[in-house]
């Protein structure tokens, strides 16, 4: 009899879901909990998907003990829509550039005003510049930055000291991953297709004091005030992402699951070698070249083509950096890892 392996997506886009979820779609694709309709048919306005919204917004409460002076919004649109909706609100902002997605934020921030880059880029984005080298404008309103730059895989260990100004934090890969003390920041924003469901929504959590404040008018969509007045349903939300959000069950095993492929990099005597350094690696985005610090493009596709006959895709490096990459999210368990970590092992000694 023929084993049909299970397919792991180690993919940096969106990520796998958990096959108790999809089971669970499955059954209730023609008929969620016995309406007689589906979800995707559901009108967002009635009572049976405010019970899916309600469900999903309680979760984030939960998970990350969100305090009662925060408000939980659902918007379509990704991090890049809040690139816009942030600096509308807080112009006055300050980028702390280490990776492509800061880079990106601090662009689209200079179409509504003067910006700073505390740390303008140097070299490759491997590490984190040291905070005291930090140029931090004390006149400016808010900091933005963003906590795992997943196309280079670098990531923040810390939480950086802003002298007073709104902390804004995109955290796109690693959100409900590990704790969050949600009071240190004005407004955190994720996608949700990397640990807690599929593409098409964005969770934001603002504090209540920056909900009503705005240097300037926004447009209603970008309007946090709006949307959480409106209970995320303002216009139309992504209705089946919300009810996929809910569905996803939450394991934070990040570290046990990062540590087993970054020992193996770094006992591999140079075969798989990591560009970012050590103290700034991301626990949930892994990069790593084969056969010499660069890559050996050759050996690449032939790690990438035997990990697809082993049930493992999606590990192709980002196009800008290339290389490999496996992403560690919730839903890829430990013995996933451990596929992963075997056949890596015995790439390395084989050949």
């Amino acid at each position: 009899m023929a084993v049909v392996l299970d397919m792991v997506n180690f993919g940096r886009g969106t990520t796998k879901l958990p096959h108790s979820v999809l089971l669970e779609m499955q059954k209730e694709l023609l008929d969620h909990k016995g309406i007689g309709t589906s979800v995707p048919e559901m009108s967002y306005r009635s009572s049976d998907f405010a019970k899916i919204i309600n469900n999903a917004e309680t979760l984030v409460w939960e998970l990350l003990a969100v305090r009662d002076n925060y408000e939980v919004i659902f918007v379509q649109g990704g991090g890049s829509s809040q690139f816009c909706a942030v600096p509308l609100k807080l112009i006055g902002l300050k980028v702390a550039e280490c990776g492509a997605w800061s880079a990106k934020a601090a662009e689209a921030a200079k179409k509504f005003g003067t910006i700073n880059i505390v740390h303008s880029k140097f070299g490759n984005y491997t590490k984190i510049p040291d905070p005291s080298t930090w140029n931090l404008n004390s006149d400016a309103s808010s900091v933005y930055y963003c906590t795992n730059e997943m196309v280079h895989d670098v990531e923040f260990d810390f939480t950086p000291d802003v002298k007073g100004a709104v902390l804004v934090c995109d955290m796109p890969s690693h959100f409900l991953s590990k704790p969050v003390d949600v009071s240190k920041f004005g407004v955190i924003f994720a996608g949700a297709q990397k640990n807690v469901g599929s593409a098409g929504v964005t969770v934001v959590i603002v504090s209540d004091d920056q909900l009503g404040f705005a240097l300037r008018e926004c447009p209603s969509v970008l309007e946090y005030k709006v949307q959480a007045g409106n209970s995320s349903l303002y216009n139309t939300p992504p209705c089946f992402s919300i009810y996929i959000w809910g569905a996803v069950a939450m394991e934070k095993l990040s570290s046990i699951k990062s540590k087993m492929i970054y020992e193996i990099i770094d006992n591999s005597q140079g075969f798989y070698a990591c560009p970012v350094e050590p103290q700034n690696r991301s626990k949930m985005n892994i990069p790593f070249c084969i056969g010499n610090v660069k890559g050996d493009d050759a050996l690449e596709k032939r790690f990438l083509d035997k990990a697809l006959e082993l049930s493992m895709w999606s590990m192709k490096g980002h196009r800008s950096v290339g290389g490999i990459q496996a992403s560690l999210y919730n839903a890829v368990k430990i013995e996933h890892v451990w596929q992963l970590a075997t056949f890596m092992k015995n790439f390395w000694r084989l050949l």
